[in-house]
């Protein structure tokens, strides 16, 4: 798992991985607990893209980077699926599941 807390970390994660998954996670939150638990499950799965995750308490300026950078409106929890540098698919809250992943990110 690459952690990502800065924004040069996030382009370079970007610029490694053209196509890559976004995890933003809160630690606070029951729905992101839940979420997160879903992406591990599909992270382990060995089908997943080159991911990162992006804590919203203690990367906020990265979390609010790629919600103006993509236009896509910031939620907690979220994931992003970046290919060539565009948004190709997103979710957030409760429909972050393995299976959604998994049909979804690819």
């Amino acid at each position: 798992m690459k952690e990502v807390t800065n924004i040069q970390e996030l382009d370079q994660f970007l610029q490694e991985n053209p196509e890559a998954i976004l995890f933003k996670h809160s630690t606070t939150c029951p729905i992101s607990t839940q979420a997160h638990d879903e992406f591990m499950k599909y992270a382990d799965s060995g089908a997943a893209k080159p991911w990162a995750m992006v804590i919203v308490q203690t990367a906020r300026p990265v979390s609010n980077e790629i919600a103006e950078r993509f236009g896509i409106k910031h939620e907690s929890p979220q994931v992003l699926y970046v290919k060539n540098g565009t948004v190709a698919w997103h979710t957030s809250h409760w429909n972050i599941t393995q299976d959604n992943l998994s049909k979804n990110a690819v």
